[in-house]
């Protein structure tokens, strides 16, 4: 396989790339300059005003604003690569999820959908076309871990190994206080489902978490006020390294992670 073809495709099931709908583009992009060291250009003129995050050359997230009158919650998505984003929407509604939007296609990005786990966590699939988005680069200000908060792992784990192939195992700290679990795929962990019980915020329900690296997660956290957003969960140490959930001026909720190496 040529470098440019391995660079096209993800192993089905792997996120792949992390998206952000905000009413506001220019505000939530200077936040995240800020924050991370972000630059942008210009994402696919099928997905409206869009932008990509870049950090380094490499393409990192999406950032698009809402139609005006759109009223939608303001949160980031996760998508997960595809060979054929049909025949996977497919799959997700035979296994008791739910298709919202396409598969419809996104210019040289490729086919995208968006669709929703039995439980209502919401997450894309990305068919790739293109180098956007598909080759991993690891940093602070990069996205480096993906985790589904819900409600228990038993039935929304078999439904992710069921539809992507993941192989779902018991985290090592896994107990009956710590309900979590880690997807493979080729033996590699690829993303976690934590389950929560009635833990979970009653005012976003299940959804997935994405992680972005920083070298400082206090540092981070306090910058993040600075900026107009606020802190969730202070720092504190996790499964993935010191971390804390945040969320951006419009209320994007994400996490940061110092990982440990």
């Amino acid at each position: 396989m040529t470098e440019a073809a391995e660079a096209t495709r993800r192993t089905p099931g792997t996120p792949c790339w992390v998206s952000l709908m905000v009413h506001g583009l220019g505000t939530t992009e200077d936040f995240y300059a800020d924050l991370f060291g972000w630059e942008y250009e210009p994402g696919p003129e099928q997905l409206g005003p869009y932008v990509r995050a870049v950090l380094d050359g490499h393409e990192v997230a999406g950032i698009g604003e809402m139609p005006p009158d759109r009223h939608l919650p303001v949160a980031w998505t996760t998508y997960l690569a595809t060979d054929d984003a049909d025949a996977t929407a497919e799959s997700v509604r035979a296994c008791g999820g739910t298709v919202a939007v396409g598969p419809l296609d996104a210019g040289i990005a490729g086919r995208v959908a968006i669709c929703s786990d039995p439980l209502g966590a919401i997450f894309g699939l990305w068919q790739a076309q293109s180098r956007m988005g598909t080759r991993p680069y690891r940093g602070p200000g990069t996205p480096v871990w993906n985790e589904l908060v819900t409600q228990d792992t038993s039935t929304v784990g078999k439904f992710y190994e069921h539809v992507f192939g993941h192989e779902a195992q018991t985290h090592a700290t896994a107990s009956d206080d710590f309900d979590y679990l880690t997807l493979h795929l080729e033996g590699h962990p690829v993303a976690a489902v934590h389950g929560v019980g009635r833990s979970l915020p009653h005012d976003r329900g299940p959804h997935w978490m994405a992680y972005f690296e920083v070298a400082d997660t206090d540092v981070a956290a306090a910058r993040v006020v600075e900026l107009g957003g606020r802190v969730v969960d202070p720092p504190r140490e996790g499964p993935r390294g010191r971390q804390a959930t945040v969320a951006d001026p419009e209320g994007a909720v994400f996490a940061l992670v110092r990982p440990r190496h």
